[in-house]
């Protein structure tokens, strides 16, 4: 762990002097913690909620995971971020109505114009009260920065800031392998059936 937040660090203290593209001076963004990018959004699940089993939909859970999700990447980048690919998502326990649900999300990863931002989602039962809150789902999305015209931009680099951090960061690097792998693959399989 101690060679990885060294160079963290390097990162951390790179010069933002700027370069030269097309004739303009383009600064990179400066890092940023992950800890400037930790948002949680909560919300109490009602009645428009349910699935036909009166248990909250999964797709309402995906759908606050992915706005918890946006507010991080956005935070983090200080611009628009678009959701480009839900990783993986596991919805382990129903939610019920009336749950007070928490969505609490960071960016765990940045390469030069995409991030990770991982999810971790619990519920408050509201029959149970002074109870812990119940772990209900995590997930991992893929987001990319985008400039006013929708084009992929550069976004700041994420700055891991404690052990968790750094192993969530390299975790969100395997990920990202096996995307870029699984892609790869499904590709030459195309392309030899062709």
């Amino acid at each position: 762990m101690g060679r990885y937040l060294t160079d963290f660090q390097a990162l951390r203290n790179r010069s933002a002097d700027g370069r030269t593209v097309n004739g303009v001076i383009d600064t990179p963004p400066l890092g940023r913690p992950t800890a400037f990018s930790r948002v949680t959004l909560s919300r109490i699940m009602t009645n428009q909620d349910v699935n036909l089993y009166g248990t909250v939909h999964g797709g309402v859970i995906m759908k606050f995971v992915d706005d918890a999700a946006g507010a991080a990447a956005a935070r983090h980048c200080g611009f628009n971020a678009v959701t480009v690919a839900i990783d993986e998502i596991t919805l382990m326990v129903p939610v019920r109505v009336g749950d007070l649900v928490h969505a609490k999300a960071q960016v765990n990863w940045t390469g030069k114009t995409s991030l990770e931002i991982g999810v971790t989602v619990f519920a408050e039962r509201w029959n149970e009260a002074g109870s812990e809150p119940v772990n209900v789902a995590t997930a991992y999305l893929v987001f990319v920065g985008v400039d006013a015209a929708g084009d992929p931009r550069e976004v700041p680099p994420v700055l891991p800031e404690t052990p968790e951090d750094v192993r969530r960061f390299h975790e969100a690097e395997i990920r990202r392998e096996h995307r870029l792998a699984r892609r790869r693959a499904i590709d030459q399989h195309r392309a030899d059936r062709a």
